[in-house]
């Protein structure tokens, strides 16, 4: 096994060594990346492709010469692996190793730095040598809030993407547990999977994925079957869900430069028709996804002529509407509030955004803001009831929370008042102490001999 001290002074020496003791893990077999395990790691999974990793590393020239090294910065270095994030002899080497591993890496020019090398640091078309430790690796996060989960076991090809829209045809393998519960080939169309029994999950990792990937998507139950399950496949509520997907094949839908307006405006009115049946249905994901779809076409639109621009414009608001009522149903107030925000920009006085967002400060614990646009919406119709008992809600809940103000104050003050009398009755005794002790001393004192 070779240490810092083995590191031969020479390519050809340092080539021979390395492919003596260790296994050339290029996929052509080309000796590009040559690898020596100093130290085992946890038996087990590897890395898959796009895994996000943590690894700490030492790059020398063959020479033995340092010239980068994580430890040294105190600081271990993420990256996603196998997606030319860093050199490819990362990539390949980090592919192959597993948790805990320690190794040391030969990597040729073309799998390093190449024929230009690094200035001041790696010299032209020459092999580097890295220690690299594998600390952790977990799957690639495809939503913020971490929902879903993407491991890549087969890499897809070209550069493309499913959009909204896109016709895939895919090969699904669903698991709860160790529990195959769907095992099928299928077609839908993305933003569309709900109706073909795919989970939201699934859907929205089409976007990611290229022709002939295989992945397994990890998915919490929001972006699985939520808190309802799925009787049909036997899935309880709230369950966690995995799925194999292979993407065979697509065709993307039109982009939204590829559509004249005319065609923008007809493709509008149908996932209009979609989202609201997904949202009469209860599946407020799966609308938003169609809402969204038309604001994206629509938002920088202009028209020729009056009747196309009032057409536009009411496809706009009644978008941002609808989002507005999908996202308090999800209790998801900031959302509903940004929404109605973007109606209110192009008519300030709409009587369904004020009212929308005031349900949505209201939920928000905004109970003056809310208060503000309910007595607004009043403006707009007297007559609107919902709004009037809405404002009956704010100013008893503003009461409340003076009430519960005056009351965390009193207690304060109160505990204040405790603490300066206590305060009081200390430095007294404190001062009735010392006035004790003096009088002692100076009797002491008094009959002491001079």
């Amino acid at each position: 096994m070779t240490t810092d001290q083995d590191l031969p002074m020479d390519h050809q020496s340092s080539t021979a060594l390395f492919a003596a003791k260790g296994i050339d893990v290029t996929t052509n077999k080309d000796q590009g990346v040559i690898k020596v395990i100093k130290h085992p790691g946890v038996d087990g999974d590897r890395p898959m492709i796009g895994d996000r990793v943590t690894v700490h590393y030492t790059g020398k020239l063959v020479t033995g010469k340092k010239f980068d090294c994580s430890r040294e910065r105190k600081e271990p270095f993420c990256f996603n692996v196998g997606k030319g994030q860093v050199l490819r002899a990362w990539d390949i080497g980090v592919l192959s190793m597993q948790r805990g591993e320690v190794c040391t890496l030969l990597c040729k020019p073309e799998y390093a730095y190449g024929a230009a090398g690094n200035p001041d640091k790696i010299p032209p078309s020459s092999s580097v040598v890295f220690e690299m430790e594998l600390i952790k690796f977990e799957g690639e996060a495809l939503t913020g809030d971490g929902g879903i989960v993407r491991r890549i076991k087969v890499k897809g090809e070209g550069y493309t993407n499913p959009n909204d829209g896109s016709v895939v045809n895919v090969h699904l393998e669903g698991r709860c547990g160790d529990r195959l519960f769907d095992c099928r080939d299928v077609s839908f169309i993305v933003g569309q999977a709900e109706d073909k029994s795919i989970p939201l999950g699934v859907d929205r990792a089409m976007d990611k994925m290229q022709k002939g990937e295989c992945c397994l998507l990890y998915l919490k139950p929001k972006y699985g079957f939520g808190s309802e399950g799925k009787p049909e496949y036997k899935i309880g509520p709230d369950k966690d869900i995995v799925y194999e997907v292979t993407l065979k094949d697509f065709q993307r839908a039109k982009d939204s430069w590829e559509m004249d307006l005319k065609e923008k405006l007809d493709v509008s009115a149908e996932v209009k028709n979609k989202g609201n049946q997904y949202f009469k249905a209860g599946r407020y994901y799966q609308a938003v996804i169609q809402y969204q779809r038309i604001i994206s076409w629509l938002e920088i639109e202009y028209g020729t002529g009056e009747v196309q621009q009032k057409k536009i414009q009411d496809y706009i608001l009644t978008s941002h509407l609808n989002l507005a009522l999908c996202f308090l149903r999800l209790k998801e107030f900031t959302q509903a509030v940004d929404n109605c925000n973007k109606v209110i920009e192009l008519d300030e006085n709409n009587e369904k955004a004020l009212y929308r967002r005031g349900e949505a400060r209201l939920c928000r614990n905004e109970f003056s803001l809310a208060l503000a646009d309910f007595q607004q919406v009043l403006q707009v119709n007297s007559a609107n009831r919902a709004a009037r008992a809405q404002i009956s809600i704010c100013q008893s809940k503003i009461k409340e929370h003076h009430e519960k103000d005056k009351k965390t104050y009193a207690n304060m003050f109160q505990k204040f008042a405790e603490r300066d009398a206590k305060r009081r009755r200390d430095d007294s005794t404190w001062t009735s102490f010392n006035g004790e002790v003096s009088i002692k001393q100076r009797r002491r004192s008094q009959d002491c001999p001079s």
